[in-house]
């Protein structure tokens, strides 16, 4: 039986969750929820239909000593929800930037879990980041309001690749100096 590595990344209390380092058990809420079509479409990295192997190879990557990203899920336990909520994510760019990454599961859409989480990951500043970097697809307008309503400032369009689309998309993106 494989046991969770003890990761060297904090948890940070939110108001209605924590954010916490990835689990081995947190593979099947994850695969559920990454396996849904409208959720896989709105990312860069999830195809759809989710293969077999990749939440595995996703939690194994997030436990990397070498990782150059930091995943926390959404865990409600303690506020009487769910034990994964989302995912959200920081990946370093250089020593002092990082790129934000986040996605909630469709049944908690609309309940202000992903603005919470972003807010909370920006006052922890758990990498020591002075310029945070988001992107958004274009047809994902609540996500772009939960980077602006956090402060983030749009830079310009570009485009990035969905796996789950099979396709370039328009993107939005943006930037939060923290110095």
């Amino acid at each position: 039986m494989m046991h969770d590595m003890i990761v060297n990344q904090p948890v940070i209390e939110a108001e209605r969750f924590v954010l916490r380092p990835l689990r081995r058990s947190d593979q099947g809420l994850i695969e559920h929820y990454a396996s849904d079509r409208t959720l896989a479409r709105m990312t860069t990295s999830i195809p759809h239909p989710l293969p077999p192997g990749v939440t595995e190879a996703f939690i194994a990557r997030s436990h990397s000593e070498d990782r150059v990203e930091d995943v926390w899920a959404l865990d409600g336990t303690g506020h009487e929800n769910a034990e994964v909520m989302g995912v959200i994510s920081l990946e370093r760019v250089s020593e002092d930037q990082a790129e934000i990454g986040y996605w909630v599961a469709p049944p908690f859409w609309n309940m202000g879990f992903a603005s919470e989480a972003v807010r909370t990951l920006i006052a922890a500043n758990p990498l020591g980041s002075k310029t945070l970097f988001a992107s958004v697809f274009q047809d994902n307008a609540a996500s772009a309001r939960v980077l602006t309503n956090a402060g983030f400032q749009y830079l310009g369009d570009a485009e990035n690749f969905s796996v789950a689309r099979n396709a370039p998309v328009p993107t939005w993106t943006y930037s939060l100096k923290l110095d």
